[in-house]
C-alpha cells in the first residue's frame, strides 16, 4: 500500500477506538500503518503530508459533531459550516504533521520504539492551535485494568506511551528489525508491579444530581422561563427534601437556560428556597458578570440557610461556543450572550459544609493538569457540571464521559457529573461508573460518593512524565536530524 493510504488507514482505526463505536482494543495497534508509512517514505516533506492527512481524517472523524453544533446552534449556513470545520481539522492536524515529519528521523534508529512513543506522547501535551483539546490516545484504556494502573502515576499520558510503544513494536516486527530493537517491550510486565486501582466500594455520602432536560433554545418568554424553573425546583425537592438522610450537596448542571442569580430576583428566590428546604449545600450553573459587564459561565454555591457562599467562574472556555479564536472571528457565536464570555481567574475548590469540592465546568474536564489543581488544593470530591445538549445525540456525549472518568482515576477521587440532558453519573476513584441517569429524560437521583483525603502521585507531581517524554522525544529527533544531514549526500 502507498504511504498515504496507510496513514489514512491509521486515522480510521484510531477513530474507531473511541466512542462511537468504541473499539478500544484497537488503541495499541491503530498507528501501526502510519508508522509503516513513515518508515517506507524517504522524503520528509511527504511524511509530513502523510501525518497531516491522517490528522485531518482523525479529527474529522472524532469531532464530526462540531459541524452539527455550528449549524444547529450557531445559525451558520451549510457551506460556511463545511469551510469552518475543514479549517478546524486542518489546524488541529498540525501535531500529526509534526509527528509524521519528525518520526521519520527516529523510526530507523535502534531506539525507535522508545523515541517514537515519547515523541507522540509529548506532542499530545501540546494542544496546538486555539487551544482545543479533546482525546489523548490513552483515554481508550479507561476500561483496561492493567494499563489503568498508570493513570494515578503519570496521568492519561502514561497509557498513551504504553499504547504507542506497542504500536511501534508491531511496526518494527513487520519491518523485520533486530530483536534487540524490540527489547523495550520487556518494560510492559513492570505495569504489574504498580498498585492496582482502588477496589469497588459503596459511597458513604449522597449528592442529589438534577437532570432537568431543558431544550436548547433562545426564544425564552417570561412565562416559559418561570414554568421551567418551577418544574426544576419541584423535581429537585422531590428527591432532596422528602427522604433521609439529608444529602451532602444538591447539583444543578451548567446553565441550561437564562439563569442570572445576581440580577434576577425570581431566580434568586427559587434557588434560595431549594437550599433552605433541602438544608444542604446547593451548587448550580448561572451567568455572572465581570465588573465591566462581560458574561461569565459560573457555578454559584449557596449554603444550607440559602445564603451565598462562593462562586467559581469557568477559566477554560470552549472555542466557538464561549469565545471565537482569532482565526475564526467571522464565525457567529453559538452562545446567546451578546459578547464573548470572559474567562475566570481563580481555580480554587468551593468550601462545602463537609469539605472542599473541586468544581469544574463542562469542557474543562479535558485538561488533566487543570483538574488535578483542585485536588492538590484540598478537594475531597470532584464535581463536573455540564450542558451537553449542544451535542445532540452524537458520540460527543460518550466521548466527554470517557474523559471525565479518566480525571477521577488520575486523582483518586469520586466524581459527580450533573448534566442538562445526560450523561449524569457518579464515577468512583478508579474511573468506574457506579450510578447513572437515563439520558434525554427529566430526572433527579441520589448518587453515592465518598470524601477522600489521599493524594495520587499524579495529583502531587503533575505532568512530570509527559514533559519528560516531550524533552526525550525532541532530543532524539535532534540526534536523528543531525545523523540525517551528516549522512545526506551532497548534490
Amino acid at each position: 500500500m502507498k504511504p498515504l493510504a496507510l496513514a489514512l488507514l491509521s486515522a480510521l482505526l484510531a477513530v474507531a477506538a473511541f466512542p462511537s463505536p468504541g473499539l478500544s482494543f484497537l488503541a495499541p495497534f491503530c498507528f501501526v500503518p502510519l508508522l509503516l508509512a513513515i518508515a517506507w517514505e524517504p522524503d520528509p516533506k511527504r511524511r509530513l503530508l502523510c501525518g497531516w492527512a491522517a490528522g485531518i481524517v482523525y479529527w474529522a472523524g472524532i469531532c464530526y459533531w462540531i459541524g452539527f453544533v455550528l449549524e444547529q446552534y450557531g445559525g451558520m449556513s451549510l457551506p460556511l459550516v463545511w469551510l469552518s470545520f475543514s479549517l478546524f481539522c486542518i489546524l488541529k492536524a498540525m501535531n500529526f504533521a509534526a509527528f509524521g515529519y519528525l518520526a521519520g528521523f527516529l523510526i530507523h534508529s535502534r531506539w525507535a520504539i522508545l523515541a517514537t512513543a515519547a515523541l507522540w506522547t509529548g506532542l499530545e501535551r501540546v494542544y496546538g492551535p486555539f487551544g482545543f483539546a479533546w482525546f489523548a490516545l490513552g483515554n481508550a484504556g479507561i476500561g483496561m485494568s492493567v494499563p489503568m494502573r498508570l493513570a494515578p502515576v503519570t496521568g492519561v499520558y502514561g497509557l498513551s506511551f504504553v499504547f504507542f510503544l506497542i504500536n511501534a513494536a508491531v511496526a518494527l516486527l513487520i519491518l523485520r528489525r533486530p530483536r534487540l530493537h524490540i527489547a523495550p517491550l520487556l518494560l510492559l510486565p513492570l505495569l504489574l508491579l504498580l498498585p492496582p486501582l482502588p477496589s469497588f466500594e459503596e459511597g458513604t455520602r449522597t449528592a442529589v444530581a438534577v437532570q432537568p432536560n431543558i431544550e436548547e433554545r433562545e426564544d425564552w418568554t417570561a412565562t416559559m422561563f418561570e414554568n421551567t424553573l418551577r418544574r426544576e425546583v419541584q423535581l429537585t425537592l422531590d428527591v432532596a427534601a422528602n427522604a433521609s438522610p439529608r444529602p451532602d450537596m444538591v447539583l444543578w448542571p451548567e446553565v441550561p437556560a437564562p439563569y442570572y442569580y445576581e440580577t434576577d430576583p425570581f431566580f434568586r428566590e427559587q434557588v434560595t428556597h431549594v437550599a433552605r428546604t433541602a438544608r444542604t449545600d446547593f451548587l448550580f450553573g448561572a451567568v455572572a458578570r465581570t465588573p465591566g459587564g462581560a458574561p461569565l459561565n459560573s457555578v454559584f454555591e449557596l449554603g444550607p440557610e440559602g445564603g451565598f457562599v462562593a462562586r467559581y467562574d469557568k477559566i477554560n472556555l470552549v472555542p466557538f461556543g464561549e469565545y471565537v479564536p482569532p482565526l475564526f472571528n467571522w464565525i457567529q457565536k453559538i452562545s446567546s450572550e451578546a459578547g464573548s464570555f470572559a474567562p475566570g481567574s481563580v481555580p480554587s475548590p468551593l468550601p462545602l459544609t463537609a469539605g472542599k469540592a473541586g468544581v469544574f465546568i463542562c469542557y474543562e474536564s479535558v485538561f488533566p493538569h487543570y483538574v488535578r489543581q483542585f485536588v492538590a488544593d484540598g478537594a475531597g470530591v470532584l464535581v463536573n457540571l455540564s450542558n451537553d445538549g449542544y451535542f445532540g445525540h452524537s458520540a460527543a456525549r460518550d466521548q466527554h464521559l470517557l474523559i471525565a472518568r479518566m480525571r477521577a482515576a488520575e486523582n483518586g477521587r469520586w466524581l459527580i457529573r450533573a448534566t442538562n440532558d445526560g450523561i449524569t453519573v457518579a464515577i468512583d476513584p478508579a474511573g468506574r461508573i457506579t450510578g447513572r441517569l437515563n439520558p434525554y429524560t427529566q430526572a433527579a437521583a441520589r448518587l453515592r460518593f465518598s470524601w477522600r483525603a489521599d493524594e495520587t502521585p499524579y495529583t502531587r507531581y503533575g505532568d512530570w512524565f509527559v514533559w519528560s517524554c516531550l524533552a526525550a522525544g525532541l532530543l532524539a529527533c535532534a540526534a536523528g536530524l543531525r545523523r540525517y544531514f551528516l549522512l545526506r549526500p551532497i548534490s
